[in-house]
């Protein structure tokens, strides 16, 4: 599974909020972040952002692919599947 480091994305974000003079909460956080973090991650990080200013490293699943891609590959797949369903009917229709 690919991964997708976002331990900058949510140091700029702590930071940002800090620049503000605002408390960091797993809610402000999530909602300045354009990548989804699971919410015990967030957790994790705002404890030890607000400990030591540390953020440790964070990977995230990285998208694979866009909707219209696996649309796409949906439709192919069935289309195969329709093709080897039809053949296999005929096979059995000649036997």
């Amino acid at each position: 599974m690919l991964t997708q480091d976002v331990s900058n994305e949510l140091e700029r974000v702590l930071q940002q909020l800090s620049f503000e003079g605002k408390e960091p909460t797993v809610a402000l956080v999530k909602s300045r972040l354009n990548t989804v973090v699971p919410i015990p991650v967030l957790i994790t990080v705002i404890k030890s952002w607000k400990h030591s200013n540390l953020i440790p490293k964070v990977e995230v699943a990285a998208k694979n692919h866009s909707d219209r891609d696996k649309i796409a590959q949906l439709e192919k797949q069935v289309t195969n599947l329709t093709q080897r369903i039809e053949k296999l009917e005929q096979k059995m229709s000649n036997v």
